[in-house]
């Protein structure tokens, strides 16, 4: 029988150290009273914050001080909350958090618009003054670049004021999708019942199956057409809420607001698209090859997740993952390595799926913690390559925050897929290098194929739904859940044309969380696209390409994205890296039809 264990059930070793960073919930309570009462002494600086050199370093780094403690108070109780979602306390606690933050950035929501009060020239003459604030220096050149969009001390207080607002939607559709939907029990060809889930559906989808795949579909999607008016209403007013603090902010565009906070010209979104529909003959030649593989008259929706081997990928248990990861990072040296073996000995990951679980993965942590890892490790291949994703962003961080100040400890999304993607590639070569089981090496090949598939090619996809969806709100045409439905489905016919679509995989869209952080998704395919160069070049170049790469992640933010991963060697300015990656999915998946025959 399979069934989802309570999360006592499963062994600490297997389960994150929040402990390292409150013992207790009580400690919790103490560190956010504390910064709590800190908040109010940034408001002293208003007004005064340019009134001279030693003023504005003060309150940058009394800034820097509160925002790092309020991030690990954010964290702790967000990953509480996020180890069971159905938890009242651990619910609140992450409320209390969020609101936290907001009154904290409403605090220093006067600093920006006072710094844009200065000239160039200005500034350079307070780093005469007090070198120490030299270390702000591109973070005054971001803040003096974004002075067209920034409103008043007074109106930036507000919208900082409005955030909690302004992002409820994403909120309540988390609550809907974790905690209060619940997805039917079907039995397996064994008779056997199996218990439907967020982190399992996918999984679900890959075994051999078809009328049991099929039976999983369309109950998974049924669920979802029972909540479908209340989710169209909450990414309705998603996507209202991006378009007004757009026009807040005068921008012509919610897309070009999104894009020009990392400073990414619209260009590379538009590269992207054109690139990927330039080249979707490679993917509807996946999609026969997988009809074929499959020996079916017709690919339906429920087909598309099964491998091109046809059958169940072999079990990948944790502790063998790990190895087979860590193994892999060799070609990033030895320090590299070593310190992702060690997080993975230090309790970096919470690996099972448990009840009430937050689903997927992510990689979490702040300045001020070790990095912290949620997974709901299923077993297989996915999750090992989940795994090498998330160290990935995991080493990023360690590598950032290990040699930046806090104000560039961050980096922008559009680089962070970068890190956890060259991961996935390294392990990709290095299993298809010392793994001999053709079996195992056959769904290798294939994991990677539909990781291109479902990042390169889907998060595309993604990012034309939800372009148009922001451009009909643009426009005030409504957005129902029939007119997004339509977009969905309509794009989903073009991406797959190969293959049947049904009126149930129209609804897709329902189910992606990313949405709710506005032009996020086309960061993955760009993402990947940098990524494969990189991985190429490390591969081709050895230990100068590695060493050029690490530098680009102990950069973090200090510089702007495209500038960054010029360092590292790919411009993603261009389309090239995009049409690179592309002609290495065709290449792969040549590999795997000669392997298959």
């Amino acid at each position: 029988m399979s069934s989802v264990p309570e999360r006592s059930e499963i062994d600490e070793e297997y389960t994150w150290d929040l402990e390292s960073i409150y013992a207790t919930d009580d400690d919790w309570e103490e560190a956010y009273e504390a910064v709590a009462e800190r908040v109010d002494e940034l408001e002293a600086y208003e007004g005064e914050a340019t009134e001279d050199a030693e003023t504005l370093y003060a309150v940058l780094e009394l800034r820097d001080e509160i925002m790092r403690e309020v991030a690990t108070v954010f964290s702790y109780a967000r990953m509480r909350r996020d180890e069971d979602t159905t938890d009242q306390e651990a619910q609140a606690m992450t409320a209390r958090a969020q609101s936290l933050a907001a009154d904290a950035q409403s605090a220093a929501s006067f600093i920006e618009p006072e710094l844009q009060e200065l000239t160039r020239e200005e500034f350079e003459a307070m780093v005469d003054d007090v070198p120490e604030l030299q270390t702000y220096d591109h973070y005054v050149d971001d803040v003096l670049r974004m002075k067209p969009h920034t409103r008043s001390s007074e109106v930036e207080a507000l919208l900082a004021d409005l955030s909690e607002v302004t992002g409820a939607t994403g909120e309540v559709y988390n609550m809907l999708s974790n905690a209060d939907m619940s997805f039917p029990t079907v039995e397996d060809p064994s008779g056997e019942p199996v218990e439907i889930t967020q982190s399992n559906f996918t999984n679900l989808l890959k075994r051999p199956d078809r009328e049991f795949r099929k039976e999983v579909y369309e109950a998974y999607f049924d669920e979802w057409s029972d909540v479908r008016n209340t989710v169209a209403a909450s990414y309705k007013n998603s996507v209202k809420a991006d378009v007004k603090m757009a026009r807040a902010r005068d921008y012509d565009t919610a897309r070009e607001a999104a894009l020009d906070g990392p400073n990414v010209p619209v260009e590379v979104y538009d590269n992207l698209v054109d690139t990927v529909n330039d080249n979707l003959d490679k993917l509807h030649r996946h999609a026969e090859l997988k009809r074929d593989a499959l020996e079916v008259d017709e690919l339906r929706m429920w087909d598309l997740y099964m491998p091109l081997t046809a059958d169940e990928g072999p079990t990948v248990e944790y502790d063998q993952a790990t190895e087979y990861v860590v193994d892999a990072l060799e070609p990033l040296g030895e320090e590299y390595r070593s310190r992702v073996d060690e997080g993975l000995d230090s309790r970096w990951v919470d690996v099972y799926e448990s009840e009430g679980k937050q689903s997927g993965a992510y990689s979490g942590g702040t300045y001020d913690t070790q990095p912290f890892i949620l997974m709901n490790y299923q077993d297989d291949i996915a999750s090992m390559y989940t795994l090498a994703h998330e160290l990935g962003h995991s080493m990023h961080s360690e590598l950032t925050r290990e040699e930046q100040p806090y104000v560039y400890s961050d980096y922008e999304i559009f680089v962070a897929e970068v890190a956890s993607t060259v991961n996935e590639a390294l392990l990709t070569s290095h299993l298809l290098e010392t793994v001999k089981d053709p079996h195992f090496r056959k769904h290798v090949l294939n994991e990677f194929l539909e990781r291109v598939r479902s990042t390169l090619y889907r998060q595309t996809l993604f990012a034309e739904f939800e372009h148009e969806a922001h451009r009909l709100e643009e426009q005030g045409e409504p957005l129902t859940a029939d007119r997004l439905d339509e977009i969905y489905g309509g794009l989903k016919e073009r991406y797959y044309e190969p293959a049947a679509i049904d009126d149930r995989i129209a609804r897709e869209w329902m189910r992606i969380p990313h949405f709710y952080r506005a032009f996020y998704v086309y960061q993955y395919s760009t993402g990947i696209s940098a990524a494969l160069a990189i991985a190429d070049g490390i591969e081709d170049d050895g230990q100068e390409a590695a060493e050029s790469y690490l530098d680009f992640l102990r950069r973090g933010s200090r510089e702007y994205p495209l500038e960054l991963l010029r360092i590292a060697g790919v411009d993603m300015g261009s389309a090239e890296p995009i049409g690179r990656a592309l002609e290495t999915y065709g290449q792969r998946l040549d590999e795997l039809e000669e392997l298959l025959a």
